[in-house]
């Protein structure tokens, strides 16, 4: 004879469109932490709208500042990832301001001396 099975008890916790199945005596706390982790992400939304994240956007090309981030990463200076291409610091810091494009040959160049994969840099 098998015994009876224990019944969880559940509530539906809905935020916005979503709904969720949780045991009943977390569903407060469930409720909470969803809601701030929604609000969260609206946040992030928005701040991507913002004109301060748009005019950096605009200032700086990603493949340049993930240059100028894995060159700090691995703790070269300019004039220091320049010497090991043979390139001048100053084509450097024009990739790394988004003044001169990184071309697939000098990206994987970089990514060799960086550690990095090549793509982060086109």
């Amino acid at each position: 004879m098998s015994a009876p099975m224990k019944k969880l008890l559940t509530e539906i916790v809905s935020v916005g469109k979503e709904r969720f199945k949780v045991p009943k005596e977390t569903a407060k706390a469930v409720l909470v932490l969803l809601r701030g982790a929604i609000e969260a992400y609206e946040e992030i939304i928005s701040a991507k709208d913002s004109k301060t994240i748009q005019s950096l956007d605009a200032k700086f090309s990603r493949p340049g500042v993930s240059l100028q981030g894995a060159r700090v990463k691995e703790g070269l200076s300019q004039v220091d990832l320049a010497e090991k291409l043979g390139i001048s610091q100053t084509n450097l810091s024009k990739m790394e301001h988004g003044k001169r494009p990184i071309g697939k040959a000098m990206a994987k160049r970089i990514a060799d001396i960086l550690n990095v994969d090549y793509r982060l840099f086109l």
